[in-house]
């Protein structure tokens, strides 16, 4: 490299944007993940002993997929490739192979493949890679947003260990902004600033957990405010909302407005007001609340409050929770909605809460006793001289399926704890219930 191009790269480096500059160089920079980069932890130890094998890092974006990857590329003693697999092809991926084998063969030095976005690659690509990947002509980082059990083949993610990045915390994000203020060789540090705590909790609250958010915003917010008279600049709620590009809105994710905001939304729910259940879940999407909280509340509450009146209930919100991890936000905001809008809408019964809460209260409070003898597991070598099974009824061999026998324990006899509605399919449950405790259907033997 010549002295103008490396004066050229120079330049570049400074007049790249913040979170690119602010990149950690080292893993005692890197900041997050320490549940995979941790003290002690499998990927670290990798790492320091320069033994790394094929890895893929899987995340939301911002929370260090490339970063670590390049703090791989400063510490390994192997040669660092990077590909983009928007813009590269099988061409890129053959003429990479042939420079690490040679590399392999006259020096010895293995080489690391770095493929960002790396669910882009399209089959064949993929498949060009796997045979070097699995002979250990290079050894491949991809990193991906998207779920790679989804996204990459399954012969070259058997030859991979997947990371998942998870969004970084609040305390990481404060801890990277206020290093970009400090750090005067790349940072911001040599401006006078002063970041005001509304300004900053602004910021981290809707960055959610993008470190890349978080210091674009606070670059734009520093570089577009001019300092007063003092010399200092001072950064503002107003100034982070026109930052990141969001209006405040007053929810605190661990306080008072996280509580009432989720009561409200439940309690539209059950009070079946899908206009006011979607103001409250836009709320909570709008200011930045994590989504599979959301998903969560929705999973309970399809249970709680709907139950058998709509066993669908249930169904449409498990598939809104598995379509949030599967295309991520905000496209995530569709089965959301529409899971909110169908349970709003479903009959509603709390049959099953108090059945199970019921049962639950009996077993602590209550003389349960045993199993019946009929209904004891007789599979096992002795259990017959036991009695175990015997005079058991089985209700196949009936009428209906359904012969009338003792199922409780003797001191819960004659205890109800499922009481259905009369409404929704909890109608149809009732009547049959009743039915066939009225002996109308069932008990003659089939012949």
């Amino acid at each position: 490299m010549d002295l103008f191009e490396a004066g050229r790269q120079n330049q570049m480096k400074k007049e790249a944007p913040l979170a690119v500059r602010m990149r950690a160089r080292n893993l005692d920079e890197f900041v997050g993940q320490e549940e995979i980069v941790g003290k002690g932890k499998l990927l670290r130890r990798a790492i320091e002993a320069d033994q790394l094998s094929s890895v893929i890092f899987y995340g939301p974006p911002g929370t260090g997929k490339t970063t670590l990857a390049r703090v791989i590329a400063n510490t390994t003693k192997a040669f660092f490739e990077q590909l983009n697999a928007v813009t590269s092809g099988v061409a890129d991926i053959k003429q990479v192979v042939k420079n690490a084998r040679d590399r392999l063969g006259m020096y010895g030095q293995r080489t690391i493949l770095f493929i960002d976005e790396i669910h882009r690659f399209n089959k064949s690509q993929q498949d060009a890679l796997l045979p070097f990947v699995e002979d250990g002509t290079v050894i491949l980082i991809g990193a991906t947003t998207e779920n790679p059990y989804f996204e990459v083949n399954a012969p070259l993610l058997s030859r991979s260990r997947v990371f998942r990045f998870n969004r970084l915390n609040d305390a990481d994000i404060v801890r990277l902004v206020q290093m970009a203020l400090k750090d005067e060789e790349r940072g911001l540090g040599h401006y006078r600033i002063e970041l005001k705590e509304a300004a900053l909790n602004h910021i981290v609250d809707i960055a959610n957990g993008d470190a890349r958010s978080a210091l674009n915003a606070i670059e734009l917010a520093v570089l577009t405010t001019p300092p007063g008279e003092d010399g200092i600049r001072e950064i503002t709620l107003e100034v982070a909302e026109e930052s990141i590009q969001r209006r405040s809105v007053t929810y605190d994710k661990s306080g008072d407005q996280h509580y009432d905001v989720i009561s409200a939304f439940i309690k539209s729910l059950r009070g079946s007001d899908p206009d006011a259940a979607l103001h409250w879940l836009a709320r909570m999407i709008y200011a930045g609340e994590d989504p599979r909280f959301i998903a969560r509340r929705l999973l309970v509450h399809a249970a709680e409050d709907v139950g058998i009146a709509d066993p669908n209930a249930l169904v449409v919100a498990m598939s809104a929770a598995y379509a949030l991890e599967y295309i991520g936000m905000p496209e995530a905001r569709l089965p959301l909605a529409e899971a909110v809008i169908y349970i709003a809408t479903a009959p509603k019964s709390n049959a099953v809460i108090k059945a199970i809460d019921n049962a639950l209260g009996d077993i602590e409070n209550k003389k349960i006793g045993s199993v019946p003898v009929h209904l004891r597991d007789a599979h096992y070598k002795g259990a017959a001289k036991l009695g175990h099974g015997r005079d058991y009824k089985y209700p196949h061999q009936y009428e209906g399926n359904y012969v009338e026998q003792q199922y409780l324990p003797d001191e819960l006899l004659g205890t109800t704890y499922y009481h259905p509605y009369d409404s929704g399919y909890e109608k149809e449950i009732g009547r049959r219930l009743a039915e066939l405790k009225g002996g109308k259907k069932g008990g003659e033997k089939r012949r």
